[in-house]
This record gives structure tokens, C-alpha cells and sequence, in this order.
């Protein structure tokens, strides 16, 4: 998974990463935004748009956060995974 969405989207879902996604890989969940690790091309053009700074590349997740890692994958299997944001 190249980039993770982690605690600071809860609540907020700003929604700029996704305008400026080129593979549309950021689906909605019912708390925050998720990127889906199979279709994220690692492009970085996420990353610097978010205004809370929820966005890293997997390997710079700071460790109180790495739990982020695996919730990205597994919301992805889950009963209801996320669907494409709304606008």
C-alpha cells in the first residue's frame, strides 16, 4: 500500500485528495476517506493536498499511527466496504 489515510481524516473528510487523484482510489467511509492499497499507483499527488495532514506514504506512518496501515487493508474486505466519495 503506497499511501494511508490515518486518524486526523475522522471526522473531517475534506475531500481534496480525491479532486486531485488520478486513479480515483480513495473511496468514503462512514467516519473518513480510505485508499484502496490495490489500486493506489503512488503517485504522492494526495498527499500534500490534505489540510490535516492525514496522508503518508506506508513507510512514513508515524508508529502511533501504523494501526492505520492495516485498517486501510482491511476496510477493503470487510462486510461494507467503502464506496466513492460523494460531493
Amino acid at each position: 500500500m503506497p499511501y494511508v489515510i490515518t486518524e486526523a481524516c475522522i471526522g473531517t473528510k475534506d475531500k481534496a485528495c480525491v479532486d486531485v487523484c488520478p486513479v480515483d482510489c480513495i473511496y468514503e467511509g462512514e467516519d473518513q476517506l480510505y485508499i484502496h492499497p490495490d489500486e493506489c499507483i503512488d503517485c504522492g499527488a494526495c498527499e500534500p493536498e490534505c489540510p490535516v495532514t492525514a496522508i503518508f506514504p506506508e513507510e512514513d506512518v508515524p508508529a502511533n499511527m501504523r494501526k492505520y496501515v492495516q485498517i486501510n487493508r482491511d476496510v477493503f474486505t470487510g462486510d461494507t466496504p467503502p464506496g466513492k466519495p460523494t460531493r
